[in-house]
């Protein structure tokens, strides 16, 4: 079928609601959809996913010889986000868009762990948050479901602004502005501005963004938009305290009429925001107090992000999910407020940080030097080797392979460990 139009394609879907952009795994009755990227052409696999089991392939090369249930679109991947945005429009309930420097992932699964204690809820899965992922996580959306969690990810100015089109959310949150994707972004402000997309689709729709009233750089961004507050000061819709985040985050919280108690199992101070975050839309959307703690307390990071890790000489706070110099340095920060009798610090590269890369690796090495109270510091990585530094208590390796040989020979008796850098480095192979 050729000039098929978003609608007609909807109804074929509503028939045939699953997905596949992979032809090497085609769930039977599917919709194949011949995605193009780099080094590859999904419209050269259309054909083999019909033979194993699609039900239609849409693509849109026309030199392809012509088949029944062939889908012939000007453009597969336009044609697919024309799909998410049609069918997110058919569902009127809560979608709360969640985006930032830091954080996003885990503030998604926390709110995705509290909603669902009282909703059918949706939330995208693993770190389906581009241009692809959002449409698809969209078309998960079913009859069930109550709410709908979607987490947006940017890397240059436009990007966040594009995938609000797609998934129109009418509820907004931001967990902060780091220094995050600056090459893209053309800088810290460029992110602040990026970012704020969010804010800006939500202001213009007359929707609302849930917002940290401690953080003065997103306060100034928030514009108009209609807001509900979380944070530690008075007069928020949601106050919170916390106690101690060693070894993880505990606290108190006060929202409305309801009152709550934080016993998390996430490390790390930052965690406290996300954990706010997740308390905040909780409320708002009427979640009891004793579920929302439920919600909070027993949700369990994964993914090499925020992990506790637990052997028998040390412990392991792996967070190889990915860093940018702001998360890193939070984590060094909270790293170093830990009471182990021995620290060591295993970082690798921060990827996407552009002409200040160099600059940027080197104050990271000086934060860790300079504490008396970090043991050993291993880094890994070429940018990390740009900048290194001689000292007594640095190593620095090219190569993965050699920081695995290193510290397979450590005791690290008494210790704790913190390891963290960008996906890339896959640093979590250390503990394989």
């Amino acid at each position: 079928m050729e000039n098929i139009s978003t609608k007609q394609l909807h109804q074929l879907y509503l028939k045939h609601p699953i997905i596949s952009k992979d032809s090497r795994t085609i769930p039977e009755g599917c919709i194949y959809f011949a995605l193009k990227g780099e080094h590859f052409d999904g419209n050269r696999f259309a054909k083999e996913a019909l033979e194993k089991g699609a039900a239609f392939a849409v693509v849109d090369d026309r030199t392809l010889n012509p088949h029944p249930s062939f889908l012939l679109v000007e453009d597969s991947l336009k044609c697919l986000q024309a799909l998410g945005n049609y069918h997110r429009s058919q569902f009127n309930i809560p979608v709360i868009g969640i985006t930032g420097s830091n954080g996003k992932t885990s503030t998604k699964e926390l709110i995705y762990s509290v909603l669902s204690k009282k909703y059918k809820t949706l939330a995208t899965s693993g770190n389906y948050n581009n241009h692809i992922g959002v449409p698809l996580t969209l078309l998960e959306i079913k009859e069930s479901h109550e709410m709908a969690i979607i987490e947006m990810g940017a890397s240059a100015q436009g990007e966040i602004k594009f995938l609000c089109e797609i998934a129109n959310p009418n509820y907004g949150l931001i967990t902060n502005i780091g220094k995050a994707h600056l090459e893209g972004f053309g800088g810290i402000e460029g992110v602040k501005k990026g970012k704020s997309e969010l804010y800006r689709h939500i202001e213009k729709h007359g929707g609302k963004i849930f917002i940290n009233k401690d953080d003065e750089v997103l306060v100034e961004l928030a514009g108009s938009a209609k807001q509900l507050e979380y944070g530690s000061r008075e007069g928020t819709f949601c106050k919170g305290e916390m106690i101690s985040s060693q070894p993880t985050v505990k606290g108190n919280w006060w929202c409305n009429q309801q009152v709550g108690s934080i016993d998390s199992q996430l490390y790390g101070a930052y965690n406290f925001n996300n954990i706010m975050a997740a308390v905040a839309v909780g409320n708002y959307f009427d979640v009891e107090a004793k579920l929302i703690d439920q919600g909070v307390n027993t949700y369990v990071s994964d993914m090499n992000r925020s992990q506790i890790v637990k052997r028998e000489n040390y412990t392991v706070y792996l967070d190889a999910y990915n860093a940018n110099p702001t998360s890193m340095k939070v984590a060094l920060d909270n790293f170093i407020a830990s009471d182990y009798a021995h620290k060591y610090v295993i970082l690798g590269d921060m990827f996407e940080i552009g002409e200040s890369s160099t600059k940027e690796h080197k104050k990271i090495i000086e934060q860790v030097l300079e504490s008396k109270e970090i043991t050993e510091a291993i880094f890994v990585g070429k940018e990390f080797n740009r900048a290194s530094k001689s000292h007594s208590k640095a190593q620095f390796f090219l190569e993965l392979e050699e920081a695995k040989k290193w510290f397979s020979r450590q005791a690290c008796n008494n210790a704790g460990i913190l390891i963290k850098g960008s996906r890339g480095m896959q640093l979590e192979k250390l503990l394989n």
